[in-house]
């Protein structure tokens, strides 16, 4: 079973209490009525499907409901780190050093 740490509960519970939401820092475009029906189809469906390391948005469902993101390994499930929303991304180099 996965472990997740909540960045605003500061817990680490198990992944039942959270819900996956996606990939993170997804940008939605500023006026969308303005993008063509392909750039509107990628921004909604079209995901990087990573390999490895991936940003990723989760949601503490059965707690605080709060929206996060966080570094997971695709291969392993391991969790590298949480963050809260907003906040900018963790730079993968210095994540994957700090791990060894």
């Amino acid at each position: 079973m996965l472990h997740i740490h909540c960045p605003y509960c500061n817990e680490t519970l198990p992944e039942a209490e959270f819900a996956h939401a996606g990939e993170a820092h997804v940008a939605r475009p500023e006026t969308p009525s303005e993008v063509s029906d392909e750039a509107w189809r990628d921004f909604l469906f079209i995901r990087e499907n990573v390999r490895g390391l991936t940003y990723e948005r989760w949601r503490h469902i059965h707690g605080c409901g709060r929206f996060f993101n966080a570094v997971r390994h695709t291969v392993t499930d391991r969790f590298l780190t949480t963050y809260k929303a907003g906040e900018p991304r963790p730079d993968l180099d210095k994540l994957q050093e700090a791990d060894q």
